[in-house]
């Protein structure tokens, strides 16, 4: 037979050089002797012979090579030519498909790609990436990548023997290649080869692939997402209908892979009796290997329920190639790691917290990705995630790359994956990490390594849009949720609506009072008399901002010490530093945030490779402080004056933050509804004061409902006796006040009972 197509085109499928191999692979009509004959044409590079399989007849018409050994073709007289099946013989083996070049429609809609293109495609996850579906009533996956400056993409996996060559794609006129391969399913491990103009070769992971191998392979892994049957509905809608700012948020921000671990030989079943997939064993701690999602779920909630949080916070479980990084250099944003298991185990992980009343918030990463090979850097040959110009486009001080956020497909990439773990996920909150690092174009940056914005300014002024629309978008479908924002900057109204100019977060770290609250504890409290602004300082600026105050990981690494080790004096004075501190930061106005091992008082510093040093919970001290941190949770939550007005003015006042020579600040937090208030009376110093006098807005009786130095918490039962009356003795610019026993390094905490002052007026 002769060919029915130019042998250039021929050559460009064979060298793998072809923008739309459905131009010349798969069944074509053509006319033939007066009468419209279908020809099929198939690349098998590792086929001896090859022949096509008609359903309906089950005919078989052997294919011929020609002009290649490996470009097979045959005519078939029929009218029709639908699912027809390639049956392909190379040596002794044989096998039958169907022909992905005979799947011609696309997955893709004209309105897929237009809103794609001005990065306004919310939900582009469930496009591109890697999905099963049915074609012509055949199933199989379809995959799609944005590589709009590659000369080729091709599928790879272990159904083609990871050989480019077979399942070359189709180029769409906005840059995304797309290919449907019949008879895949979930599991398929896959990558994409790209090539660049030049032909170099680069093997990508799909980066909306929604899972991967467990580190160090590479490879994505087709999943299905929907296959999770939730139970947390009622969750769900209770937080749709929530105000979180005039809620208690108490946060326990935990690294999955460090929290605890377990043998490596312990198997990690799951509810039906299968040994979970992967455990995984950690190579710096032998002996050992990570907690699976399930069973983070069966240790991890429990505890943060006993010890009385609202919400874990976790470090970054994106995919992330190298341990050590914490997370923080993600290669795969849609994937959640396969560390601890699969998807649909985080999602029972999630689930179960909701539960359990609790709340999960994810650190999430778009201010830089990592320079790995299989990830978005140079993507398709060229910077197309990141900036060329390394003055914007690489973060030295970390050797990472900065996304470029004024290309519409890459801020379409990173809004729609901010979503996309609401959505899929169920998490009610990000921590949107390093936020300074996007906003300034200067950040770390020596004069001459960085170039100004169009207005001769340092803003990041694409950056900065970039978070209005994540953050605007955030609150239109999943309100109730939490975005918080590490801004170590004055960068203005980062916690204020985006219709009045502000980036939209609706919390943010509040990094000055913690460096302030931790300059001032580590200092000897001799000294602390003269660093009373250190206390006062954050209440005046503290509503310019819907500020949470975080003790965080960041605190705790690189010789900074463990938050036990920050504080002076022998043992018994480090402990009740520590719960001064807390009881300070718990009735300061504010959200909280605290790591773990912080609860407990952890000497050493946070080691990722290790467990938390859980043994020291036998001791008394520790034992107590941790006892003491689930009490102070348990008081948050249940007074109202203490978070329900954290961001307004009448939430705060004053009693005396001027008694610098004692070292001792009084204050009220007021709730608005009941009209409650609560008096809080710290002392920085140890030196215990007998009478000190401190006054209150009502006259009555004031119930001590917390004393740092209770003996339960591990302090020297110094205190009150359960409270104090008042006396009509003006002080403090009220008419009345009360006569207090101020521990040592103490925080009190007293309340008005009501009921009690009338009972005792009738």
């Amino acid at each position: 037979m002769s060919m029915t197509i130019a042998p250039d085109q021929v050559e460009r499928i064979v060298g793998n050089q072809h923008h739309d191999p459905f131009e010349v692979l798969g069944s074509h009509p053509i006319e033939q002797d007066g009468k419209t004959v279908w020809v099929v044409r198939a690349y098998q590079p590792t086929a001896d012979a090859v022949s096509v399989i008609v359903p309906e007849s089950r005919a078989e018409y052997p294919m011929k090579s020609l002009h290649h050994p490996h470009f097979f073709e045959c005519t078939i007289d029929t009218p029709e030519l639908a699912n027809y099946q390639l049956r392909i013989q190379n040596g002794e083996h044989d096998r039958v498909i169907h022909d992905p070049y005979a799947f011609r429609s696309a997955f893709l809609t004209d309105l897929d790609l237009h809103l794609f293109g001005e990065g306004n495609h919310h939900r582009i996850y469930e496009k591109l990436g890697a999905h099963f579906t049915t074609q012509n009533g055949i199933s199989g996956v379809y995959f799609a990548i944005w590589a709009p400056n590659a000369r080729n993409v091709s599928v790879l996996g272990d159904f083609n023997h990871w050989d480019g060559r077979q399942h070359q794609m189709r180029r769409g006129s906005t840059g995304v290649w797309e290919l449907f391969i019949p008879e895949l399913g979930f599991g398929t491990h896959y990558k994409y080869e790209i090539k660049n103009q030049a032909g170099h070769i680069y093997e990508k992971s799909d980066p909306y692939g929604f899972q991967q191998e467990p580190r160090p392979k590479t490879a994505s892994i087709v999943t299905d997402l929907n296959d999770y049957t939730w139970n947390d509905q009622e969750w769900l809608e209770k937080r749709r209908h929530t105000e979180p700012l005039t809620n208690p948020i108490s946060v326990y921000e935990v690294h999955l892979g460090s929290w605890l671990h377990a043998s490596s030989a312990e198997p990690a079943h799951l509810p039906n009796g299968e040994i979970s997939s992967p455990v995984i064993v950690s190579e710096l701690k032998p002996g050992a290997r990570f907690l699976t999602y399930r069973e983070l779920a069966d240790k991890l909630i429990p505890y943060v329920k006993e010890l009385g949080f609202t919400h874990i916070e976790l470090l970054p479980i994106a995919e992330h190639p190298f341990d050590g990084s914490w997370g923080y250099q993600v290669v795969g944003h849609y994937a959640c790691t396969s560390r601890y298991g699969t998807p649909q185990e985080f999602m029972y992980f999630v689930d179960q917290c909701h539960l359990n009343g609790i709340g999960v918030i994810v650190d999430w990463v778009p201010g830089h990705f990592p320079k790995d090979g299989h990830g978005l850097a140079f993507f398709d040959g060229t910077h197309l995630y990141e900036h060329a110009d390394p003055r914007k486009g690489e973060h030295k001080e970390w050797g990472t790359l900065v996304f470029n956020y004024g290309r519409n497909e890459v801020r379409n990439y990173l809004v729609a994956n901010a979503l996309f773990w609401f959505d899929k996920y169920h998490i009610d909150g990000i921590r949107v990490d390093a936020v300074a690092s996007m906003l300034y174009l200067d950040y770390c940056r020596k004069d001459g390594e960085w170039v100004t914005n169009q207005y001769g300014g340092r803003e990041n002024i694409e950056a900065a849009e970039f978070l209005r629309q994540m953050n605007h978008l955030l609150f239109s479908y999943f309100p109730g949720s939490l975005s918080i924002a590490e801004e170590s900057t004055s960068w203005p109204m980062v916690s204020w609506p985006t219709y009045v100019g502000g980036l939209g977060f609706n919390l943010k770290w509040n990094m000055g009072w913690m460096h302030d609250m931790l300059d001032y504890f580590h200092m000897d409290p001799w000294f602390r008399q003269f660093h009373q602004n250190n206390l006062t300082f954050s209440i005046w600026y503290h509503h310019s901002e819907n500020f949470m105050l975080a003790l965080s990981h960041d605190e705790v690494v690189h010789g900074k010490s463990n938050m036990i080790g920050k504080m002076p004096g022998d043992e018994w004075q480090k402990f009740a530093n520590l719960r001064c501190l807390y009881g300070y930061m718990f009735a300061h106005p504010g959200k909280k945030t605290l790591f773990m091992s912080m609860e407990f008082g952890q000497w050493n510093e946070w080691n990722v490779w290790s467990d938390l040093d859980w043994h020291l919970l036998q001791y008394e001290p520790h034992e107590k402080l941790k006892h003491f941190l689930t009490a102070l949770n348990s008081l948050y939550q249940s007074e109202p004056s203490l978070y329900a007005q954290d961001f307004s003015e009448e939430g705060f006042d004053w009693i005396d933050c001027s008694d610098n020579r004692h070292s001792v600040v009084s204050f009220i937090r007021r709730d608005k509804d009941s009209g409650d208030f609560i008096v809080t009376v710290c002392n920085f110093t140890p030196q215990p004061h007998s009478h000190y006098r401190v006054g209150v807005p009502e006259p009555g009786f004031y119930t001590e409902l917390l004393n740092s130095d209770a003996r339960e918490f591990g302090g020297g039962n110094m205190g009150n006796l359960g409270g104090k009356w008042t006396n009509e003795w003006a002080y403090h610019n009220y008419s009345y006040s009360i006569d207090l026993c101020l521990p040592p390094l103490s925080t009190l905490i007293f309340k008005l009972d009501r009921q009690k002052t009338q009972a005792t007026k009738r």
